[in-house]
């Protein structure tokens, strides 16, 4: 969609592992689903969320970006946010249903970016 790899497909996994947050769904031994969160300049970033398409629309991806929020909450985050390059149009109309909204538009390392934040409006319980 976006014409090249798109970051995730670039990350060194070994470095990703050892400084952020990392969750995954893993079936026969095989990882299906992944989350990636780390504490940045901006606050609680939700880095990547990711299910493999032989595992789509089985409730992974939202249970994923649950966990995320719930996450940052836990960890004392009014927010979290997100970016998604501005051609993943069905993601920024899905994180737009579940609240995000669109706070900036950059271009990062060749990749124009959509910045998105969602603010929780209750505490945990």
């Amino acid at each position: 969609i976006i014409g090249t790899k798109p970051s995730p497909m670039l990350a060194n996994y070994a470095d990703v592992l050892l400084h952020e947050q990392v969750h995954v769904i893993e079936t026969h031994a095989r990882v299906v689903g992944v989350l990636v969160l780390c504490v940045a300049e901006e606050g609680f970033l939700l880095e990547r969320v990711a299910v493999h398409p032989a595992f789509a629309a089985r409730g992974l991806g939202a249970f994923l970006l649950t966990l995320a929020e719930q996450e940052a909450r836990t960890q004392g985050y009014a927010s979290i946010y997100l970016y998604t390059h501005e051609l993943m149009v069905q993601n920024i109309a899905l994180y737009n249903k579940l609240g995000y909204v669109e706070y900036a538009r950059r271009e990062e390392c060749g990749f124009r970016r959509i910045y998105m934040r969602k603010v929780f409006t209750q505490a945990i319980e």
